[in-house]
C-alpha cells in the first residue's frame, strides 16, 4: 500500500494537481469488471450445436497469448471450418515493424483453438497461408487434456517470481511442450546465463525507452483502470502487471513520471532474478510461416506450465531490437537464424486477468 499512495502522490505532483482534486471513486467498477473476467473464461461448454461449437471455439482462440493484448485476428465462420485471418489494423509497427509478433500471436490463438477442439469432439485440421490459417473441422473422439482447463487459466504474469529451481520432471514437460516441427527451445535455468539474458533485456529496454515513437505506440495500449480495459476490450490492464488503477486522465501523466528508463530498468533486473529460467523459442526461418509455427509452441509450453502452476511472462526486449538481437543472437551462437521469443519462467501469484473482446466483436 505504501507504494501505491507513493506512486499516487507522485502522479498527482506531475499532473499539478492537489490530491484533494482526485477521485478514484468510478475508476473502476470492480463487480462489472469481474462478472466480465468470469464470463470470459468460463469453463468449456460442450454442445452438438455446431454454432455453439465454432463460438467456443473462438472464444478459447481469443485467449491467447498476442502482443500489447492488440488481440490480431479475425475469425470467418462457416459449415465445419473457421478462418483466421490477421487484423492489419492491430499492428503494432514501432515495435512489430515486420509484423514478427503478429503472426505468432495467430499461432497462439491457433493452438488455443486446436487444444479446444479436441476437448469438443472435434479434430481440426490446419493449413497455413498468408492471407488466413484455414481449420477444417471434423468429428473426433474427445480429448480432454489438462490443457484445456489450462486455456481459461493462463496468464502473462508480469510479477517477481520466488526463484526457486523447478523439478527435472516439469522442465522435461516444459521442453517437449515447446518443441515442435522447425521450432527449437532452449531452456536456460544456470544463474549467470540467465543473468546474461537479464542484460541483453536491460540493453533492449533502454534502447525502447529512449524511442519516442516506441513510448507512443505503448501509451495508446495501456489501459489505466477497469472501466477502460471493459470499454476497450483490449490492451494492457495495468492491474494485469501489478501497477495501480488510475482515472484515465490521470494515466497519461502518470505514465511520464514512472515509464523511466533506470526504473524500468531495475524492475526488469529484479524480474529476471527472481525467475527459475528463461525460455527461448528460435523458428527455423525468418518467415510468417515459421513465426506462426512459433506461437503455436510457445503457447503449447505456456498451457503447460500453467498446468504445473508456473508462471510466465515475455521479455521480449532482447528480439525486439535489431542490434541487441544480433548481439543476442550471436551470444547464443546462432547462425543464420533468429530468437524469436524470450520468456522467463517460474512460480509466482496470479494477477488480475486482462481481457478480451467479445466473439461477436471478432468475427467477419
Amino acid at each position: 500500500m505504501s507504494g501505491r499512495r507513493q506512486f499516487l502522490r507522485q502522479a498527482l505532483l506531475a499532473a499539478s494537481l492537489p490530491a484533494t482534486a482526485v477521485s478514484l471513486a468510478g475508476c473502476d467498477s470492480d463487480d462489472d469488471l469481474g462478472a466480465a473476467q468470469q464470463a470470459l473464461r468460463r469453463p468449456l461448454a460442450s454442445s452438438t450445436d455446431a454454432v455453439t461449437v465454432s463460438h467456443e471455439l473462438v472464444r478459447c482462440a481469443t485467449l491467447a497469448a498476442n502482443g500489447h493484448n492488440t488481440q490480431p485476428w479475425r475469425f470467418a465462420l462457416a459449415p465445419r471450418r473457421i478462418a483466421i485471418r490477421p487484423d492489419w489494423s492491430r499492428r503494432t509497427p514501432v515495435v512489430d515493424p515486420d509484423d514478427h509478433h503478429l503472426w505468432t500471436s495467430l499461432g497462439c490463438a491457433t493452438e488455443n483453438l486446436a487444444v479446444a477442439a479436441d476437448a469438443l469432439g472435434r479434430n481440426a485440421e490446419i493449413t497455413f497461408d498468408m492471407k488466413q490459417i484455414a481449420i477444417r473441422l471434423s468429428p473426433a473422439a474427445i480429448v480432454r487434456s489438462p490443457l484445456a482447463d489450462a486455456l481459461f487459466l493462463r496468464q502473462s504474469s508480469r510479477t517477481e517470481y520466488d526463484r526457486q529451481p523447478l523439478s527435472t520432471a516439469v522442465l522435461g514437460d516444459l521442453q517437449r511442450a515447446g518443441t515442435r516441427a522447425g521450432v527449437r527451445l532452449l531452456l536456460l535455468t544456470d544463474r549467470a546465463r540467465i543473468a546474461s539474458v537479464r542484460d541483453f533485456v536491460v540493453a533492449g529496454n533502454s534502447a525502447q525507452l529512449q524511442d519516442p515513437a516506441f513510448v507512443k505506440e505503448l501509451r495508446q495500449w495501456i489501459r489505466f483502470n477497469g472501466r477502460e480495459a471493459m470499454e476497450k476490450g483490449d490492451g494492457l490492464f495495468s492491474a494485469a502487471s501489478g501497477s495501480p488503477t488510475l482515472p484515465t486522465w490521470l494515466g497519461g501523466a502518470a505514465l511520464k513520471l514512472v515509464l523511466r528508463e533506470q526504473s524500468e530498468n531495475e524492475k526488469y533486473a529484479k524480474h529476471l532474478d527472481s525467475s527459475s529460467g528463461v525460455a527461448i523459442f528460435i523458428g527455423d526461418q525468418a518467415t510468417p510461416a515459421s513465426w506462426f509455427e512459433v506461437g503455436r509452441a510457445y503457447e503449447r509450453f505456456a498451457l503447460t506450465a500453467t498446468v504445473h502452476g508456473v508462471r510466465t511472462a515475455f521479455v521480449n526486449q532482447p528480439v525486439e531490437v535489431p542490434v541487441v538481437r544480433n548481439q543476442f543472437a550471436q551470444w547464443l551462437g546462432l547462425s543464420g537464424q533468429r530468437p524469436d521469443l524470450v520468456v522467463r519462467f517460474g512460480r509466482g501469484p496470479t494477477l488480475p486477468y486482462s481481457l478480451r473482446r467479445p466473439v461477436a466483436q471478432v468475427l467477419i
